[in-house]
């Protein structure tokens, strides 16, 4: 064969595997309003910098008629590129052949693109849009779910690793995402779930369809499995890039700065008086976040799922780091079990990949509840503290308001390895609030008085006069300074300023057992 000849046979394999499932296929995928996997890629990635891998890789099974029906690239696209310049590793599921179905050979490409992330010290980003494990190839295509499954956690807390859900992922196919960093969703477009709507009316007799089952709306505001919900492709992908700005490329490098064209010595006035002066009042903790960081942007994470806490990235002086806060706006700003474990969840990800933790704090406690207790709040509000307990980057807290028992010592404490603590004048650091303690306090007192509701107005005066302030705490050590509200952006950078060659590490051991 000649070169001519042999050139030409590499161009026509190039375009048979760039053609996929024909162009038929892509066209169903533009009308349900989905882009196909190899522009995915593209727009993801900066422009012309995708380089793939394994593009001619074929399929082994031969039986159910598989022998006669083989596509180069064998339904997954993988490969290298670039996000901002910076190297990252990606896999796109191609629905159009085969259904993205997973088999031997195409997770094997996916193994050797994990490996070689970990290697180079890069993010992993998974496009999914698959029907699952390719049936006809049994266990085959298990075992190659296995292998990714090993890598994503031994890689978890090595190298970011981000799921995109663009289409349905069921079966199986669900914890490979579940293990990784974030997952984007999706309206209307994508699905998880580990068994669909005919096998649950069959075995449990409920009627669901996909979407109320496991659609980007149910993970991302009932059961918290997704961090993001994106209106289309393209919203979904550019916010993917947006979330690799925030992070570093591994845990041994620091987050990239930006130049930062906001002052440093920002005051802003309004915070001064941000705070309701009755302490039962809301006010929305996120005007708190806008007015301290720079230029006012504020990147959340699981927006939508449990609300009365708040988690997300921002920078201060240009450089990123993670915002865990109450959020009085929503039941009080109280502890439950959704909050706790999303926020150790978040705190857990910003201590993997060096990213310093702010925590604006205003707790009046842990939800009660026999619906709290029965779920396991003990345990689920445990998990937060011992993720901020464990995390050994920058930390540092600001009391807004209330800190209030046990939900005191677990957001962000000195107690409990925090930096340097500050806390604003109408903070109140205590037991429980006023009302209460005094009902313990002096119950019996209460009980034999003759002007039982003017003496307990009268002691509850007293208490909140004498504790329910941040002075006590600022005497003993337990905040570094009171600082006025206005004067909070520039606190934070000046401390994490300071903190920035911070070293600190954790006793020798192979892990930890957080209570899971």
């Amino acid at each position: 064969m000649k070169l001519e000849q042999k050139l030409e046979e590499l161009k026509k394999r190039d375009r048979l595997a760039e053609d996929s499932g024909g162009a038929q296929r892509r066209e169903k995928q533009h009308k349900q309003g989905k882009m196909s996997a190899r522009e995915r890629v593209e727009f993801l990635l900066d422009e012309g910098t995708f380089e793939e891998t394994d593009k001619l890789v074929t399929h082994r099974c031969h039986d159910f008629g598989m022998a006669d029906q083989k596509i180069y690239g064998d339904g997954f696209i993988t490969g290298y590129g670039r996000v901002e310049g910076r190297l990252v590793f990606v896999f796109a599921q191609d629905f159009t052949v085969f259904g993205g179905s997973l088999s031997e050979t195409n997770a094997a490409k996916i193994v050797k693109i994990m490996d070689l992330a970990a290697k180079m010290g890069a993010p992993v980003i998974g496009l999914n849009d698959s029907g699952g494990a390719r049936i006809q190839e049994g266990v085959m295509s298990l075992a190659g779910y296995a292998d990714i499954f090993l890598r994503n956690t031994l890689y978890s807390g090595v190298v970011p690793q981000i799921s995109a859900i663009l289409g349905p992922c069921a079966g199986g196919a669900v914890y490979s995402p579940a293990i990784t960093d974030f997952i984007l969703m999706v309206d209307k477009t994508s699905y998880m779930f580990i068994t669909g709507p005919d096998v649950i009316k069959t075995v449990t007799h409920e009627e669901v369809t996909k979407d109320e089952l496991g659609g980007a709306h149910t993970h991302n505001e009932t059961s918290g499995v997704a961090h993001f919900l994106c209106r289309d492709d393209a919203e979904c992908l550019s916010m993917v890039r947006e979330l690799l700005s925030f992070m570093p490329s591994n845990n041994l490098e620091d987050p990239p700065r930006r130049p930062c064209t906001d002052p440093v010595d920002r005051a802003d006035a309004a915070l001064d008086t941000i705070v309701p002066e009755q302490s039962n009042m809301p006010y929305d903790i996120k005007d708190v976040i806008h007015a301290v960081v720079d230029d006012a942007y504020f990147f959340e994470v699981h927006e939508h799922y449990a609300k009365n806490i708040v988690v997300g990235f921002a920078r201060l002086n240009g450089r990123p780091l993670g915002i865990v806060a109450n959020q009085p706006a929503m039941l009080a700003g109280t502890l439950d079990i959704n909050a706790s474990v999303k926020a150790a969840r978040f705190v857990r990800f910003c201590d993997c990949f060096n990213i310093p933790l702010v925590t604006f704090e205003d707790v009046p406690g842990f939800l009660p509840g026999t619906a709290q207790e029965y779920g396991g709040i003990i345990k689920h509000g445990a998990k937060l503290l011992y993720a901020f307990a464990e995390a050994t980057v920058p930390k540092v807290t600001v009391i807004t308001r209330k800190a209030y028992g046990g939900a005191y010592c677990v957001m962000a404490s000195k107690h409990i390895r925090t930096d340097v603590n500050y806390a604003w004048p109408t903070a109140e650091i205590a037991v429980m609030g006023p009302e209460g303690a005094v009902d313990i306090v002096y119950k019996r007192d209460l009980e034999q008085a003759d002007n039982r509701d003017e003496m307990r107005q009268r002691k509850i005066e007293e208490f909140r006069d004498r504790f329910a302030n941040p002075y006590v705490a600022a005497d003993r050590g337990f905040l570094d300074a009171v600082i006025q509200p206005r004067d909070t952006r520039k606190k934070l950078i000046q401390a994490l300023e300071m903190l920035e060659t911070k070293r600190d590490k954790n006793p020798p051991k192979k892990h930890g057992n957080i209570p899971l």
